[in-house]
């Protein structure tokens, strides 16, 4: 009986990081301590891959609503600009969007970003997080433009996750209005003040 009591609520606590919040003040993101679950992802190229295979060193993690968006844009072109002091201190940088591959090809080269981009297009790592939530109406057809019609509904709240080599989260900003973004310099503190 106390097995299936811990499995019920194991199943119920992933089934509430795996839901898609009305609204961007509503989502319930993964907290400093917890630890990233292994889930799909695809890179630029449209293969799939594992985040267990991608998270498996000290990462610097974005989440972002997509190459479409000026504020994601500056925020990528931000962290390119310190990549390679963030580099110096053992990270990787890994940035996520619900952006098909096609189009994370177009951003990574238009944007010249040498870190990696890897598409979230179906938003099963976004819903994982706990940062999904339904996208105004307004914002369907484009979504849906991006994603390769696998995505009309949700977009994620940008976020920025500090991972140790155990996918552990050690750092976290989020902001559910999208127009403030973590700036590369306070990043940079953060990442001095954990190592």
């Amino acid at each position: 009986m106390k097995k299936f009591i811990v499995i019920l609520t194991f199943l119920f606590v992933g089934f509430l990081n795996a839901q898609v919040a009305d609204k961007p003040n509503d989502v319930s993101p993964l907290l400093i301590g917890e630890k990233i679950q292994n889930t799909k992802l695809f890179d630029v190229e449209g293969k799939l891959i594992q985040t267990d295979d991608v998270l498996n060193q000290k990462t610097v993690l974005i989440v972002y609503r997509g190459g479409w968006c000026p504020y994601c844009n500056s925020q990528l072109a931000d962290i390119q600009e310190i990549e390679s002091e963030i580099v110096k201190l053992g990270y990787t940088i890994i940035a996520v969007s619900p952006d098909a591959p096609e189009f994370l090809k177009e951003t990574q080269i238009d944007k010249k970003l040498h870190y990696n981009l890897y598409s979230d297009s179906e938003g099963l790592f976004m819903k994982e997080l706990g940062i999904a939530f339904k996208a105004p109406e307004k914002y369907g057809k484009m979504l849906g433009k991006y994603s390769e019609n696998k995505n009309t509904k949700f977009l994620p709240v940008p976020t920025v996750y500090v991972l140790n080599k155990n996918r552990e989260i050690e750092f976290l900003y989020i902001n559910p209005d999208y127009k403030f973004r973590l700036k590369g310099e306070v990043l940079m503190g953060v990442l001095k003040a954990l190592n």
